[in-house]
């Protein structure tokens, strides 16, 4: 039923044969990093947030919503990145009462992103327009992780020890942060941690959940309507 809804959703969108609820070829940004644009939208002033989420984004978003007071709304097109970034972002936007977030159709909102569109007070997932989300993790560095075998046993487990202790604190930060901007803690508990990490060895591989409209429904996701 899951997939149905996502082909109804997508249209004729060519799906992911791994992640099956989510489009093969996501629609988002490939700045790399987000880019913030205002633009007259009508009688309205909206500000595009298109790319990778980084750690400067927060200090670039107050100055380009301090600059710009009368923006409305925020599209967001990103495939995540920075996940403190993301919560932080989002907290900025929630300064501004009535502020509108939207993920507009053919648009794609990932992983950090989800945190930033969810600072909306107005939240708006268009029909085509995608939320998807994924387990988040910390062992995305492979870099670090390296040089610590490198280092020898010792370094490796402190850096594990390092790694259990912040996902834990960035998962109680998570929770605290859909309580805050009033989304069910459900989409945490139902759907973002029930996703694996890294693909596995059985016949599912998926890592990725795309939410169909009535989903972004369910966990008050999106609180308004597209008209």
């Amino acid at each position: 039923m899951a997939l149905f809804a996502g082909l109804a959703l997508l249209g004729a969108t060519p799906m992911d044969p791994v992640n099956k609820t989510c489009p093969a070829n996501p629609g988002w940004s490939l700045n790399k990093t987000m880019l913030l644009t205002p633009r007259k939208q009508g009688d309205r002033k909206i500000l595009l947030a298109e790319g990778r989420i980084d750690a400067g984004l927060p200090d670039r978003l107050n100055a380009a919503l301090a600059a710009n007071p009368d923006v409305e709304e925020i599209w967001v097109s990103s495939p995540g990145g920075d996940a403190r970034a993301g919560n932080a972002a989002g907290r900025i936007i929630r300064q501004h009462p009535g502020m509108v977030t939207r993920i507009p159709k053919n648009w794609v909102c990932f992983s950090a992103c989800n945190f930033v569109f969810m600072g909306g007070q107005l939240r708006i997932v268009e029909p085509g327009g995608i939320f998807m989300v994924h387990m988040f993790t910390r062992t995305g560095d492979r870099g670090t992780i390296d040089m610590s075998v490198a280092m020898g046993t010792d370094a490796t487990t402190e850096l594990i020890g390092e790694i259990e202790q912040d996902a834990a604190l960035l998962a109680s930060e998570d929770n605290d942060f859909l309580i805050r901007m009033g989304v069910s803690r459900k989409l945490l508990t139902d759907v973002m941690y029930r996703q694996k990490a890294v693909a596995g060895q059985g016949d599912d591989k998926s890592t990725r959940r795309c939410l169909t409209q009535a989903e972004v429904l369910q966990y008050n996701v999106a609180n308004a309507s597209a008209d």
